[in-house]
């Protein structure tokens, strides 16, 4: 089962999800695939995350995007789960302050209000170290124009990562690895 949280403001919509979920329709294994709109609280969030992974008969892995990314670092920590993180959000509470205020969903144009006490909500919820690193995959590009690269690789030392040079904040090769993330699932041989 793969389980994926996309990032601020995206929703299963986004490029990335559609396209892991082809893929796995394709290779017969869409119902080894959930994508859901995340809330906007943090707490509910992971909250959502928590049922279905308690839904999966075996340990699912996490795909996380950008705060997505900082979701399945949360949700691997606390269920010692495999996760991949995408342009992960290292510093979320931080890199988020900006964004208070009125936002709107990419896909669907619905606002929504983010507020102080959804970044209190997400300081509250960050694990304080990464265990177990070789249980992460982390995949940065360093175009990323929305959060630093070098911080995910500093925090994810000794996770297995891939740095590509160039591309942006999307993850523009995505494609290339949707096999070989379907392999660190264990969905493929």
């Amino acid at each position: 089962m793969i389980i994926y949280l996309h990032g601020f403001r995206s929703g299963p919509q986004s490029w990335k999800s559609r396209s892991l979920k082809a893929r796995m329709d394709a290779l017969g294994l869409g119902d080894e695939f959930w994508c859901e709109q995340l809330p906007v609280s943090a707490f509910e969030a992971i909250a959502l995350a928590d049922a279905q992974i308690a839904r999966c008969g075996t340990a699912p892995t996490l795909v996380g995007s950008s705060l997505g990314g900082f979701y399945a670092t949360c949700l691997a920590e606390r269920h010692g789960l495999k996760a991949v993180l995408v342009n992960p959000a290292v510093l979320a509470p931080l890199s988020l302050s900006s964004y208070i205020g009125t936002q709107t969903h990419m896909y669907s144009d619905e606002p929504f209000e983010f507020t102080a006490a959804h970044i209190d909500e997400i300081r509250a919820i960050e694990p304080p170290a990464i265990t177990q690193p070789e249980r992460y995959w982390l995949m940065v590009e360093t175009g990323d124009e929305v959060l630093d690269y070098r911080q995910a690789v500093e925090r994810y030392a000794g996770a297995r990562q891939t740095v590509l040079e160039g591309g942006d904040h999307s993850f523009t090769r995505w494609d290339d690895y949707l096999d070989p993330i379907l392999h660190f699932a264990g969905l493929l041989e």
